[in-house]
């Protein structure tokens, strides 16, 4: 795996890792208990389902509420998972597998576990195509954070449903960033998300301190830059629009910024200062995500795609938002 060194983010590393360790113990200790009241301070702009990982009591347990009526009625799942997603027949748990601790990618569909794949670290991002036949997933080989550059290394994994192949890491696919083909050792990826072809796809590149929004080939195993300043990207369901993170500058906070594909435009979406996750697109109008403000617990929030508004919070100590389509 390909790291970024220096000698202050070396102590940054072995920081981190003695945290994955005590962390560790804290998900082997995990219990049943019940679930708190989820409460709303605004109306959720969308109708339909939404599933995403509980955190109150730390339990991360995947659980499904109207998205119309975010403090009604849930239904909590026996799924305990640090990152889950799904969508069509196919899910998605990155879960704890083991003493270590040691994770794993757990692939069903139709209700049913067909492939568990090895995690080399911490989960960190989970997506599935609209049709449900590309899974893909991100983990932190070292480290729990990229807020400082350079104290991490990432693993970006996709896993073919149709024909079963795992591409544990597309570190070896051929990039080309601002026109020339980089070999550059310090490589990373992370938060793939894969259009409606199942094909293409767009996911982060960092090299150099820098970070670059890409679009990749599943089938050619190429890469090529589109922008500059972008980190987990997120597909509209019409594939016109990439959401992601990025930093107005070094000093501040991400902002969720849509990209327009066609148009090459921009718009920042007002109060999502703070966010550190890959949102997701309830619809074609609008995002959800998750953030911790103010030192708070992680909370879900939703924001209209187009700026009209500012974000706000739907679900508390809740993750990993899912729309269920």
């Amino acid at each position: 795996m390909r790291t970024w060194v220096s000698g202050h983010r070396v102590l940054v590393g072995v920081i981190a890792i003695v945290v994955l360790l005590l962390g560790g113990g804290a998900y082997v200790a995990w219990t049943a208990a019940s679930q708190p009241a989820v409460t709303t301070n605004a109306p959720a702009p969308v109708s339909g389902d939404l599933m995403y990982i509980d955190i109150a009591n730390g339990l991360d347990q995947v659980t499904t509420v109207k998205t119309a009526q975010p403090s009604g009625q849930k239904t909590v799942t026996p799924l305990k998972c640090q990152r889950y997603y799904q969508s069509g027949p196919t899910s998605v748990c990155l879960r704890l597998a083991g003493p270590g601790p040691s994770y794993e990618a757990a692939i069903s569909k139709d209700g049913k576990e067909i492939r568990t794949v090895p995690l080399p670290g911490i989960p960190s991002r989970a997506r599935v195509s609209a049709s449900g036949n590309v899974v893909s997933w991100t983990s932190f080989v070292t480290g729990d954070s990229y807020s400082v550059p350079g104290g991490f290394s990432t693993r970006a994994g996709v896993f073919d449903v149709r024909s079963g192949e795992v591409t544990e890491s597309i570190e070896h696919y051929t990039a080309t960033v601002n026109g020339r083909v980089t070999t550059a050792a310090d490589i990373n990826y992370w938060g793939i998300t894969v259009a409606s072809d199942d094909n293409t796809f767009y996911a982060t590149l960092a090299t150099e301190g820098s970070t670059y929004l890409v679009r990749g080939d599943l089938i050619a195993k190429t890469l090529q830059s589109v922008r500059q300043n972008a980190e987990c990207p997120s597909l509209s369901p019409d594939g016109t629009k990439v959401a992601y993170k990025k930093r107005p500058n070094q000093t501040r906070p991400w902002e969720l910024v849509v990209l327009d594909l066609a148009a090459k435009k921009e718009q920042i979406l007002p109060g999502t200062s703070g966010i550190d996750d890959q949102a997701a697109w309830l619809n074609d109008n609008t995002l959800a995500y998750g953030a911790a403000i103010n030192n708070q617990k992680n909370a879900i929030y939703f924001v209209p795609a187009d700026g009209s508004a500012p974000a706000r919070e739907v679900i508390p100590d809740a993750a990993s938002p899912v729309p269920v389509r």
